[in-house]
């Protein structure tokens, strides 16, 4: 091949690639990669309801103990209790349930370092994990499985009402909505993973956002790098969908 029938080809090649490279840099950026290596040790210090919650690390489980009494006002105190407030919410169909909120003493042992379960796991009834003020979350089903519909009507002001004498949200807990935010961590089930509000990236989140087990795995605000994370919504079923993500840990009361 002549000299110059060689460079025309170089040029020809060179011209390609650049093309090949300006396309390929174009437009969106490949997303960066999720790393399936969760941690949740930087949100422990969002636990804060001192003489309710403590917390501990040991090896890679992370262990809270709650009393499970709420920082907030409710009718469930009881008249003459200091946080005794009469209900004043929006429900007109409001009626108190004859329980009453008093100190429990409820242990979770949770992963430090949650996965995805291989075989996933039905949430029972009663306590499926834990708030940022150590109030307790079940899941959305009232007494016996029942839908929540008629027990909704039971939920105080801050949408928590007690079984028995266990303070509870099914839902949306309106005073650490109110408080930090509807974008913002509200705590973790105890399969580990976390908990957020009703709000991402300034938009609602709403059922056809989620997954079966109502959560989705992208970054957040707390994990930079992504992580698996569930949202409560503001329709059925609220927190909680087919069961845990990962592995649940255990519960003890």
């Amino acid at each position: 091949m002549k000299k110059n029938s060689k460079i025309k080809v170089f040029i020809m090649l060179a011209f390609i690639a650049f093309i090949l490279i300006s396309c390929s840099s174009s437009g969106e950026e490949d997303p960066t990669p999720i790393s399936t290596n969760y941690d949740i040790s930087a949100i422990l210090l969002k636990f804060d309801n001192p003489g309710v919650i403590s917390y501990s690390v040991s090896g890679n489980t992370v262990t809270f103990t709650t009393t499970n009494l709420p920082n907030h006002k409710s009718p469930y105190w009881g008249v003459g209790h200091v946080n005794y407030e009469a209900y004043n919410g929006t429900n007109s169909a409001w009626n108190q349930n004859p329980g009453s909120i008093e100190a429990q003493n409820i242990t979770f042992t949770i992963p430090l370092k949650p996965a995805e379960a291989q075989n996933k796991s039905a949430t029972p009834m009663g306590p499926i994990g834990i708030s940022r003020n150590g109030v307790v979350f079940f899941n959305q089903y009232a007494a016996g499985g029942a839908s929540l519909t008629g027990e909704i009507d039971s939920f105080d002001q801050y949408l928590g009402h007690p079984a028995m004498t266990t303070y509870h949200y099914h839902i949306r807990p309106k005073y650490l909505t109110d408080t930090f935010g509807e974008d913002s961590f509200l705590g973790l089930l105890s399969d580990g993973f976390p908990v957020y509000g009703s709000m991402e990236n300034g938009e609602t989140v709403t059922n056809v956002d989620l997954d079966d087990y109502h959560g989705h795995t992208h970054a957040t605000s707390d994990f930079p790098n992504g992580i698996y994370h569930y949202h409560i919504t503001n329709e059925d079923p609220y927190l909680n969908g087919n069961g845990f993500f990962g592995t649940a840990g255990t519960i003890t009361r």
